[in-house]
């Protein structure tokens, strides 16, 4: 190796030139490795109004079938259209989650056309939690997470179960990363 600073031929893998004393090579930055917290996804609860319309359609089938001149199509027509909205509110709940990674946070939203928004961790202005009576009976809450780098820009993970944790965990992570 040859020193930048007056051309010395130095050994290999000397850090400073044994003529002027130069450094020969900067050393390498750290290595930080992001690695994954945990992942939320929203709670069934969230999914109730749908879910119930779905039983609401299944009854309607059954009855229509086992009334006495019911008939057996539209029946499983409706069996078919309840078994097709429970397989919807799977997908939805299955296709939007909230990601906490050392370095991140990360909400994905969509199936077919997808969303996905990050946050820096060192951008975290807030963290609220949410808890209404409802919510509070069943264990969730929602979680808002707002940007440092801009006043309308929130990560809203809602129907989250055990919010207070999520929130503490949140927290922590970010004091990590910052320190």
């Amino acid at each position: 190796m040859r020193c930048p600073q007056c051309g010395f031929d130095t050994a290999a893998g000397a850090a400073f030139c044994a003529r002027c004393g130069a450094r020969i090579s900067t050393p390498k930055p750290e290595d930080r490795h992001e690695y994954a917290l945990t992942r939320i996804l929203p709670s069934w609860w969230h999914f109730t109004g749908p879910l119930a319309f779905a039983a609401i359609v299944l009854m309607l089938a059954v009855a229509a079938t086992t009334a006495p001149k019911g008939d057996v199509r539209v029946g499983a027509v409706g069996v078919a259209l309840a078994g097709l909205l429970v397989a919807r509110v799977s997908l939805l709940r299955r296709n939007t989650s909230w990601s906490l990674t050392s370095d991140r946070v990360i909400e994905r939203h969509g199936f077919l056309a997808t969303r996905r928004r990050e946050m820096e961790l060192s951008d975290v202005r807030s963290i609220e939690v949410e808890r209404g009576a409802m919510q509070r009976m069943l264990g969730l809450g929602d979680l808002k997470v707002a940007s440092a780098a801009s006043g309308d820009f929130m990560i809203k993970m809602f129907d989250i179960p055990d919010p207070e944790r999520m929130a503490e965990i949140l927290r922590k992570a970010r004091l990590k990363r910052l320190a």
